[in-house]
């Protein structure tokens, strides 16, 4: 069974590339709730990186774009080695309300869970086809996989327990990373909750790096590799 969490720091990581427009709104609005955050500059070229500094946010950056996997676990080894007892980790694009955030923090103080999933359900249907196809197949391959149902699979508003991060491992570089860590905890037993979140753009449609069919067939790909190798 998964070690019970002490109570300590709750740190915030925002994987971001060619952000520069929202990222400092973001860092703002989060601070307000967590003054331990963290950016990570996924190799932008357009300034992400000083405006996430002028904002008060502590930046690490990647000299070239690795991809949203590789930035968060660069994001997750940071706060860990500070001593986090859970990181949250939230959009660059302002699609995630920084106000949900007490919620997240009130849910992990009372019942310690291993994840926690901000779920956009309500909006579901406000999502672009390929989200909404992406979204749906991996709910659904989850459940089929591993009996875990989750109404939305692919919010990146979550937070994780260290105690969950110490044993994580994954390898996806792009957006199938939130799957793949999705999987990780159904496969290890971890105690998952979902909390329902404010969705202020949906889907960041107008900045978010997503692509719908090329991260799909990643998620699909990510799913199919964890049946596999585990049936």
């Amino acid at each position: 069974m998964p070690e019970t969490e002490p109570p300590g720091l709750i740190g915030v990581v925002i994987p971001a590339y060619e952000a520069a427009g929202t990222i400092g709104a973001v860092v703002a609005g989060a601070r307000r709730h967590l003054p331990d955050l963290l950016v990570v500059d996924d190799g932008s070229t357009d300034g992400t990186q000083a405006a996430a500094a002028d904002a008060g946010a502590t930046v690490v950056r990647h000299p070239s774009n690795r991809g949203k996997g590789a930035a968060l676990r660069t994001g997750f080894d940071w706060m860990l080695s500070r001593g986090a007892g859970a990181v949250i980790t939230m959009d660059a694009d302002r699609q995630h309300d920084p106000d949900d955030l007490p919620g997240f923090i009130e849910a992990f103080r009372a019942r310690r869970p291993d994840l926690i999933i901000g779920s956009r359900q309500a909006d579901f249907f406000a999502m672009t086809p390929g989200r909404r196809f992406g979204n749906r197949f991996s709910c659904n391959a989850l459940e089929f996989f591993s009996g875990l149902r989750i109404p939305d699979s692919q919010s990146g508003y979550r937070l994780h327990s260290a105690s969950f991060l110490r044993m994580l491992r994954f390898k996806s570089q792009a957006y199938d990373a939130e799957i793949e860590v999705l999987l990780e905890a159904a496969r290890h037993r971890r105690r998952i909750e979902t909390l329902p979140i404010t969705v202020r753009a949906i889907d960041g449609t107008a900045t978010s790096h997503f692509r719908p069919w090329l991260d799909t067939w990643r998620i699909i790909r990510a799913v199919l590799w964890y049946s596999i190798c585990t049936y």
